[in-house]
C-alpha cells in the first residue's frame, strides 16, 4: 500500500478528534496532568467560554470547545496509547476521573482499561505490550483468560454508555478463513 497524501498542515493527523466540554478550560488542564499532553492554543470568546482549544498527545492534537446552553451533552470515545497503561489510569484516577474497565491484558497485545474523565468523556489508556499475529490473536481469543477480558470490556462500556447496572457483551465471530 503507497503511503497516503496528507492535506493537514505539519503538526496535526488527518483525522483530528473534537471534545466538547461544560468546562474546557480544566479538560485542558487534565490532559495536560494525566496524558503529558502540551496545551497549543486557548481561544476565550467574549461570553467566557473557550471556543476553540488545542492539546497535543504524542503525534495527535485534540481539539476542544466549550458546549453551549441547549446543546445536548456530547461525552467523546477517544483511545491513547501511553508507555505504562497502568501508571497512566492511577495518574487519571487522582486527577478525578473514575475506571470503567479495569486494566487487563488482551488478545490483542495491549495492555489497558477505560476511564471516564470528570467530563464525562471515556478514554481507552492502552500500552501495547507485545506485537501479536492476527492468527495469535484468535487462537487467545479462545482461551477464557483473554475471552473474559474482552468480555468484561464490553460489558463495563455497555454499561457505562446506556446507565444499566450490568452491560450487554457478545464473543468475537471469526469472518474469515486462517
Amino acid at each position: 500500500m503507497s503511503p497516503q497524501h496528507t492535506a493537514a498542515p505539519e503538526g496535526y493527523t488527518t483525522v483530528a478528534p473534537w471534545v466538547v466540554t461544560d468546562d474546557t478550560g480544566a479538560f485542558l488542564d487534565y490532559v495536560t496532568e494525566v496524558f503529558e499532553g502540551e496545551e497549543l492554543g486557548r481561544v476565550p470568546t467574549e461570553d467566557g467560554a473557550i471556543g476553540h482549544g488545542e492539546i497535543r498527545v504524542g503525534d495527535t492534537v485534540v481539539l476542544a470547545f466549550d458546549r453551549r446552553e441547549g446543546w445536548p451533552a456530547l461525552p467523546s470515545l477517544l483511545r491513547v496509547f501511553v508507555p505504562d497503561a497502568d501508571a497512566a489510569v492511577a495518574r487519571a484516577v487522582a486527577a478525578g476521573g473514575q475506571v470503567v474497565t479495569p486494566v487487563a491484558n488482551d488478545a490483542f497485545g495491549m495492555r489497558g482499561g477505560r476511564i471516564k474523565d470528570p467530563f464525562g468523556n471515556v478514554w481507552w489508556v492502552v500500552a501495547r505490550v507485545e506485537s501479536v499475529s492476527e492468527e495469535e490473536m484468535w487462537r487467545r481469543l479462545g482461551e477464557p483468560e483473554y475471552a473474559a477480558a474482552m468480555r468484561v470490556a464490553q460489558e463495563t462500556l455497555d454499561a457505562e454508555l446506556t446507565g444499566r447496572g450490568h452491560g450487554r457483551s457478545s464473543a468475537p465471530v471469526r469472518t474469515t478463513a486462517g
